[in-house]
C-alpha cells in the first residue's frame, strides 16, 4: 500500500512542479503533504526524497522543502520527461527532437566504426523483427524491438555518455505509443530506415548510417506532430 501511495502522490506532485504550479523558491512542508494526500510522514518523506533525487526540490533546515529552479532539474530523468510531456508536450517534444538529432545520428556513425559483430547482427535481427511485427500489426512487439534497437545503437557507439541516454529515448518512444501517436502498422519509411541503419552499421558505412538515422529521427518527429494535429 505504501508503494502504491508513494507512486500516486509522486505522480501528482511531480506533475504539478513540472507544470509550474509550484514556482521555483516556493516551499512545500511535510505536514501539508500529509494532510493534503492523507499519507503518513514516512510516505511523504519518501516522495520528497524521490523528487530530490530528480533535483526538483531541496530540503532546507528551518525552511522546508524548496522547489528548485528549472535549470537545476535533472532533465534526463524519465519521470520528469513524462511529466513535462504531460505539462507542455509541444515544448518537450521539440527539446527531445533536438537532443535526438544531435546525438543519435552521431551514435549511429560511431556504431558503424565500433560495433562488435554480435551487436551488428543483433541490430539486423531487430530490424527484421520490426518488419514482421509491423506487417502483423503487433505494435507492442514492434515497440519492444524499437526500444532495444535504439538502446543497442547508443551502446554500440562506444560512447558511455551516449549509452546513458537510452532511457530518454525509450521514454519518448513508449510515450508516443501510449498516446496513440504510433499507427498499428508503423509507417513503411520508418521500418525501411531501421533496416538501412542496421545494414549500414554491419557494413561499416558510417556516412550512410548517420544519414539514415537523421532521416529516421526527422520522420519520427513528423509522424508525432501529425498525430497531435486536431
Amino acid at each position: 500500500m505504501s508503494g502504491g501511495l508513494h507512486g500516486k502522490v509522486l505522480e501528482v506532485l511531480g506533475g504539478e512542479i513540472a507544470a509550474g504550479l509550484h514556482a521555483p523558491g516556493s516551499v512545500l512542508r511535510i505536514e501539508q503533504l500529509e494532510e493534503r494526500f492523507g499519507i503518513s510522514r514516512s510516505v511523504a518523506r519518501e516522495v520528497v526524497r524521490t523528487l530530490a533525487s530528480i533535483r526538483l526540490v531541496l530540503g532546507r533546515k528551518r525552511v522546508g522543502i524548496v522547489v528548485r529552479p528549472r535549470e537545476e532539474w535533472n532533465s534526463f530523468d524519465p519521470m520528469l520527461i513524462r511529466w513535462r510531456l504531460a505539462a507542455d508536450r509541444s515544448a518537450e517534444l521539440k527539446t527531445l527532437a533536438e537532443l535526438r538529432t544531435a546525438v543519435e545520428p552521431v551514435a549511429a556513425a560511431a556504431a558503424a566504426d565500433r560495433a562488435k559483430d554480435d551487436h551488428a547482427a543483433r541490430l539486423v535481427a531487430l530490424s527484421e523483427r520490426m518488419v514482421a511485427t509491423s506487417r502483423a500489426g503487433d505494435l507492442e512487439a514492434f515497440m519492444d524491438a524499437d526500444v532495444e534497437f535504439h538502446r543497442l545503437i547508443l551502446t554500440a557507439s562506444g560512447n558511455e555518455m551516449f549509452a546513458q541516454l537510452h532511457e530518454v529515448v525509450e521514454e519518448l518512444l513508449r510515450w508516443r505509443a501510449g498516446h496513440g501517436l504510433m499507427p498499428v502498422h508503423p509507417r513503411p519509411v520508418a521500418v525501411r530506415l531501421h533496416c538501412e541503419i542496421a545494414e549500414c552499421i554491419r557494413a561499416g558505412d558510417r556516412v550512410r548510417a548517420e544519414w539514415a538515422m537523421r532521416e529516421l529521427v526527422a520522420e519520427a518527429l513528423e509522424g508525432t506532430l501529425e498525430g497531435l494535429e486536431p
